[in-house]
């Protein structure tokens, strides 16, 4: 076949690839044979903005596909079975080497050598992710990514259906194995936001696997990003792609290894250009592979939008309850729960205590050093009563105050902290507080408590500055 004459027939970006076969049996040495008028020019076309973005920006016939693109499993992957089991394919993707998206059509062509096969591939590319390409899926992955978006949509418990979603992708993918791992780079840490295991696997939760075994796993998965190099994921299925991977980042393999891993998916989930995290599968159905790819393609897509508005979420929670000096929650989290305790909407408790704590000596500690050193007094004071008092809730009721509320704790158990507190402030080497408590198990109103208790606090403040009247602000 005249394979230049072939091309020219094309209007769109096509080339001819060939992969031959070796005496050992294996498959490899992937080569673009020919390339028509618009192929050569997205490659050698300095206007060309696909050409910027070529390894070398010269074609000659008959070169290692790497000469233009990084080595790619995915791309063999798919070459292979084109051109070898005779395959046709289409795929809408955006690897992350490139800047745009790529609309990528694989068609089988007849071979007159036994050991060379052959496949014409067309390609356009998108500035712009193209939602009428991407929805372009088969009746069977349609269902399954379908059916993972109506259970993320319907959701009252995100974390729950995220372990039913865990369940469905493992079962997909016939998988010993399938994890969500997400990861925060500023903090260098990464938690496991769910998993899934074969019934007849027993494993010990991937969160404690990752702290007990590796100093720190992010140190691993930082490395992940290069080891994709560039493709939309990663995927092991045999012994010649554990060489690639073991070629590319030994560290890792020696730890799949280790884990017993023969085959791995693993895909990064990234929504508006940032990375939240990836999602895996270990020892898959291998025979199954492109089913697996094309659902997962999609899947992390809905899946990485979802997570990044559940993280947005919890940051905005987070910012509305907690003091962002202190840790402890913040005043506005605090007349929640007293809405939520006079309404019941909040279980009602058998018994409470309400302490009243308030730091003695800021002013001074501002107008002597600053409102920096005041500040860390602050911090120091909040860290102290969440030490003392750890199973109960901490409010910073404004300025120097703060609020405990005890639920269902002894009486004695919280007035031995607040005397043990009491005598330790006496002390001008620690940090010092006024304190007031009412304990309640008649159902009392508790805002008279909070009124009672701090009452209690002033006069415990009084008695304070009697006693060391040279402490007293001014």
């Amino acid at each position: 076949m005249d394979f230049q004459a072939f091309v020219d027939t094309f209007s769109a970006m096509t080339c001819i690839i060939s992969i031959e076969k070796f005496p050992d049996g294996h498959f490899g040495n992937i080569r673009l044979v020919v390339g028509n008028k618009a192929y050569v020019a997205s490659i050698e076309d300095p206007n060309n903005f696909v050409s910027n973005q070529m390894v070398s920006n010269k074609f000659i016939p008959d070169s290692p596909y790497e000469n233009y693109i990084p080595k790619d499993l995915n791309f063999e992957d798919k070459c292979y079975r084109c051109a070898v089991l005779k395959k046709p394919s289409h795929e809408y993707i955006h690897p992350d080497r490139y800047t745009f998206w790529l609309d990528m059509y694989f068609m089988p062509l007849e071979s007159d050598e036994p050991n060379k096969f052959y496949c014409s591939y067309s390609q356009q590319v998108t500035i712009k992710a193209d939602s009428g390409m991407m929805s372009k899926l088969s009746a069977d992955t349609s269902s399954a990514v379908l059916e993972t978006c109506i259970k993320l949509r319907g959701t009252k418990n995100f974390k729950h259906t995220m372990d039913e979603v865990m369940n469905d992708i493992r079962a997909i993918c016939d998988a010993k194995l399938s994890c969500i791992l997400l990861t925060d780079e500023q903090e260098r840490k990464c938690t496991v936001l769910c998993q899934s295991s074969a019934p007849e696997v027993h494993v010990i939760p991937m969160q404690d696997y990752i702290e007990k075994c590796f100093d720190n796993f992010y140190d691993i998965v930082e490395t992940w990003k290069d080891t994709i190099a560039g493709s939309t994921c990663l995927i092991i299925k045999d012994q010649y792609d554990m060489g690639v991977l073991q070629e590319r980042n030994p560290v890792w393999f020696d730890s799949l290894r280790g884990a017993d891993v023969d085959s791995l998916v693993l895909f990064p989930l990234e929504y508006n250009d940032m990375l939240l995290g990836y999602i895996w599968a270990i020892n898959f159905d291998v025979n199954n592979t492109m089913r697996i790819k094309e659902i997962l393609e999609i899947t992390s897509f809905f899946l990485a939008s979802e997570i990044s508005n559940y993280q947005l979420f919890n940051k905005l929670e987070i910012m509305s309850s907690v003091d962002q000096l202190t840790g402890t929650y913040n005043r506005n989290a605090m007349n929640n729960r007293i809405i939520r305790f006079v309404s019941e909407q909040d279980p009602k408790p058998n018994c409470y205590s309400v302490v009243f704590a308030d730091l003695n000596g800021l002013k001074q500690e501002n107008d002597n050093n600053g409102h920096i050193a005041g500040d860390l007094l602050l911090k120091n004071a909040a860290h102290k009563l969440m030490e003392v008092f750890p199973e109960c809730e901490i409010y910073r009721a404004g300025g120097d105050e703060f609020m405990i509320i005890a639920v269902d704790l002894p009486e004695q158990l919280i007035t031995d902290r607040v005397e043990k507190l009491k005598k330790e402030s006496e002390d001008p080497n620690n940090i010092s507080f006024a304190l007031g408590i009412f304990y309640d198990d008649k159902g009392e109103d508790i805002r008279v408590a909070m009124r009672t208790a701090d009452e209690r606090m002033y006069a415990d403040k009084e008695r304070y500055y009697a006693k060391f009247p040279e402490r007293k602000r001014k």
